[in-house]
């Protein structure tokens, strides 16, 4: 049964295109709402062949390769033949998954129209300048950001310490939790298969530190580098296992060892097999605001030593499911991945409790929570248009870009 009060037009910069934790989170999200009767159309750049079929109805909207990193695309904002299917679909709510031009323009025509917008908040975008030596930048795309998701009624993000960094900026007015989460039917502990490890050249005995992610200088593969040169430096055995795919790729394998194995893009079953078949999961990265990867770690029962940073506080238990490691210490990092190649019991124990921990996030549960949020933003806007004939007129100038 349809919903029709509620109708979601979702920006996005990448819908499927390239496959990544928000755009699973996005697809995820659609398809859940659809199968609850509530009608969405996407707006995304796409590309020919996409990395996965998407779900709902996507409208592919224009865009260039990003510069430096033509996987990822900017698009160009919302061009009337675009603007006109979004009109005729009436939406009666706007969500914004990203700061972009593509987000900028849905936002102003949110403002315009008298339709509420939220967004969400999947990347901590600023911080990404800091690996390209321009961090002098961060503080201007600070300012974008407080000035991009001001406007919006809700902005959701999916762990409570991006959440307190968001309120520290006076980020936003409404920031709400929307999380994660993983399928359990794919991601167990069940997966591992020793038989193809032995296919790569690792030994039973030989315990494999896994990194999972695009290979990008944001995801913290210097830290990851660093660790394990770190690890060789001391003599201490273990096997290294990447899977993903990136333009750092080559970069990234001449600091590791010649026998670290580099598996590529993995999706569905084969993913959950090589997270299942590792040993202890390292994610030193400090620009995820959730980490979908240290979830899926989790479930398929690894201990995680992760960045003391947002996302990975919110999901591993320093000293129960794994380690959290302050930014730039690169002894701890050493030292936490040692103790956990040396110490097979404690190894056990932290996989087993993370396994547990994460049977908590299910995506059903965090889809119905947001669902109502969105009826939340509804009823307070069509109170807030019942108090005042002129309340519409009122909103529609709260951006400074529209007079």
């Amino acid at each position: 049964m349809s919903d029709p009060t509620l109708r979601v037009a979702l920006f996005s910069g990448n819908y499927n295109y390239v496959t990544d934790g928000a755009a699973i989170a996005l697809n995820h999200l659609v398809a859940h709402l659809e199968r609850q009767g509530v009608e969405c159309l996407v707006f995304s750049p796409t590309v020919d062949p996409p990395a996965f079929e998407p779900s709902g109805t996507v409208v592919s909207v224009p865009s260039v390769p990003l510069p430096g990193r033509s996987e990822y695309r900017v698009a160009l904002g919302l061009p009337r033949g675009v603007r006109r299917q979004l009109e005729a679909f009436r939406p009666t709510l706007f969500h914004l998954s990203a700061p972009d031009l593509l987000g900028y323009a849905a936002r102003r025509l949110a403002l315009k129209w008298d339709v509420p917008a939220v967004a969400s908040f999947h990347t901590r975008y600023d911080t990404y300048f800091r690996y390209y030596h321009a961090a002098w930048i961060e503080r201007y795309v600070t300012r974008y950001l407080r000035h991009f998701y001001r406007y919006c009624e809700h902005v959701y993000v999916p762990s409570e310490s991006t959440a307190q960094v968001l309120r520290e900026q006076h980020m936003a007015r409404d920031v709400r939790i929307w999380s994660r989460g993983v399928d359990d039917s794919l991601f167990y502990p069940g997966r591992r298969d020793m038989a193809w490890r032995r296919s790569l050249g690792i030994s039973d005995d030989e315990v494999v530190v896994a990194f999972v992610g695009r290979l990008v200088l944001e995801k913290g593969i210097d830290a990851f580098a660093a660790t394990v040169q770190g690890l060789q430096g001391r003599g201490i055995r273990h096997r290294v296992l990447v899977v993903g795919a990136g333009p750092e790729h080559d970069n990234f394998a001449a600091r590791l060892p010649r026998d670290a194995v580099f598996t590529g893009y993995l999706h569905g079953e084969a993913l959950a097999r090589a997270y299942a078949s590792a040993d202890i999961f390292l994610n030193p990265s400090v620009t995820e605001t959730f980490g979908i990867v240290t979830l899926e770690s989790m479930a398929s029962g690894l201990p995680s030593v992760c960045a003391d940073a947002t996302g990975s506080q919110s999901l591993v238990g320093d000293g129960a499911t794994g380690f959290l490691v302050r930014p730039g210490d690169g002894a701890a990092y050493v030292d936490a991945v040692a103790r956990l190649i040396a110490e097979p019991v404690l190894r056990a124990r932290m996989g087993g409790e993370a396994h547990r921990r994460s049977r908590h996030y299910t995506w059903d549960a965090v889809m119905d929570e947001l669902l109502v949020c969105y009826h939340e933003v509804l009823e307070a806007h069509r109170h807030l248009k019942g108090a005042s004939p002129h309340g519409a007129e009122r909103r529609a100038v709260r951006d400074p870009a529209l007079t």
